[in-house]
């Protein structure tokens, strides 16, 4: 089986288009190219191709060559959206990007009409949950398959590129789903997956129930904490998820509180210990100590971020931390709710949220990355629009990297190294090459790219919200 390319059609609107079509851009790794059967295959039917782990499968049908005409294509390199052009994919690469007067099909090719659609490169999600929390009675299994259904959803969504957050008590399954995305056994976006994450155990070992060998791993000392990322290691993440800080609550004049985790030096080992294994860490921190420690520690990412403060964020930017919103997810009415009941509705957690996203999109040369924190739970997966239009609307992010001010990058059309960078601040690069937009190199160090359309298209059509998918 080979990974199903497709074309999105979403029933959305975004930044102003009507009907949105994706185009996955460069798709890093392409996929796998399968062995024909031992000769002479004396089993049943035709002879077959090599599957990965065991078995064997059908052999996938040649690609071929197809042609989409775009009634507007977004250029996400220039910022600009261009008028009735054509898209030239062979097999899983496109070969040609241009107006239709000047590209022409190929002969045979098959030709997608999508001269009334606006067509851009795939979106990435740099904070996705792929898998719910477990469900009592359900074995791991059956929670796979509900993971299976999320991711796919963020897929027809138009997300071809995800950065994975943890699986919620779900051990390394979120690998699993990975690879079998890599080797062809299932369509999905291209993920960097977690694994279980990591926790600080405030009490003593031994006290409570004993934890699930599925769950976020409990470290006590700096030495456990790299213990735990040399077993994510061994597991096959691709990045390591921290919680530096818990709850937040509010004091009796209204003064946020949040629960700090982590020791410092524990924090610092752990990042060192994932550093020297060449993987990033993402670190879950809504403010106060332990969103400092973040900063202090060796974090790569802060997570949520509420109550980030103007020096902080300028600190970030010394450090080459990146900022991951999720302002959607975390400015729900059930946040409003819980605060409602817990404070008997004096003091509210979302405008102090919303202040801190103002303040990290107005920061110069600070990466502020699009993730959604889509979980299935609060935040349905194939939703992730919602976003969007919360980091333009309210956050004051540019739609458009031409515009003057922050812009949004979000699209899938990335240098080598990229793996899930999203949303820059191209206006503000002191650089050079500030013309192009900025964008994070592998999640920590900046880099321009004029890199176009690379390899591997997806398509895939969601009408009202049902995938109706047809196979180039």
């Amino acid at each position: 089986m080979t990974r199903r390319l497709s074309a999105v059609v979403a029933a959305a609107v975004l930044a102003g288009s009507g009907v949105l079509v994706v185009l996955d851009a460069q798709a890093p790794p392409a996929t796998q190219t399968r062995e024909l059967a031992p000769e002479p295959w004396r089993r049943t039917g035709a002879r077959p191709c090599v599957r990965p782990g065991s078995g064997f499968a059908q052999c996938p049908a040649p690609l071929g060559v197809t042609a989409v005409r775009a009634g507007r294509l977004f250029d996400s390199e220039a910022g600009r959206m261009l008028t009735n052009q054509v898209i030239v994919i062979n097999g899983e690469r496109i070969t040609a990007v241009g107006p239709e007067a000047q590209v022409k099909i190929p002969a045979g090719a098959r030709v997608i009409d999508l001269s009334r659609a606006t067509v851009l490169p795939g979106l990435i999600d740099a904070h996705t949950h792929m898998f719910n929390d477990p469900v009592q009675g359900w074995s791991p299994e059956r929670m796979t398959l509900m993971a299976v259904t999320n991711m796919q959803a963020d897929l027809y969504g138009g997300i071809t590129s995800a950065r994975d957050m943890g699986s919620h008590s779900n051990g390394y399954a979120d690998v699993d789903i990975r690879n079998a995305i890599n080797d062809g056994e299932l369509d999905g976006p291209r993920f960097m997956v977690a694994g279980r994450g990591i926790v600080w155990g405030a009490q003593p070992a031994g006290a409570g129930p004993a934890p699930s060998p599925r769950a976020a791993i409990v470290v006590r000392s700096p030495e456990e904490g790299r213990a735990a990322v040399r077993e994510h290691v061994e597991k096959g993440v691709d990045h390591i998820k921290l919680y530096p800080g818990g709850a937040y609550s509010f004091g009796p004049n209204g003064e946020e509180q949040y629960v700090t985790t982590y020791p410092l030096n524990v924090l610092q080992a752990i990042t060192d210990e994932a550093h020297k294994a060449g993987k990033k860490t993402g670190c879950h921190v809504f403010g106060g100590e332990g969103l400092q420690n973040a900063i202090d520690g060796g974090c790569d990412t802060i997570e949520h971020g509420y109550g980030l403060k103007q020096p902080q964020l300028n600190q970030m930017v010394a450090k080459g931390i990146a900022y991951d919103v999720t302002f959607a997810r975390y400015s729900s009415p059930y946040m409003d709710d819980n605060d409602a009941k817990s404070t008997g509705g004096k003091y509210r957690i979302v405008p102090i949220f919303e202040r801190a996203m103002k303040m990290a999109i107005a920061t110069p040369r600070l990466a502020v990355l699009f993730g959604s924190g889509v979980d299935g739970t609060y935040f349905p997966h194939g939703t992730q629009a919602i976003e969007f239009e919360k980091l333009v609307k309210l956050g004051g992010m540019a739609p458009d990297p031409g515009d003057k001010g922050s812009s949004l990058e979000i699209t899938d059309n990335r240098h080598p190294l990229l793996e899930v960078s999203c949303i820059l601040s191209r206006h503000k690069d002191p650089r050079p090459s500030s013309a192009t937009p900025w964008r994070l190199n592998d999640l920590g160090e900046g880099a321009s790219s004029r890199r176009g359309y690379g390899v591997g298209v997806s398509f895939a059509k969601v009408l009202g919200g049902r995938p109706d998918s047809f196979d180039l």
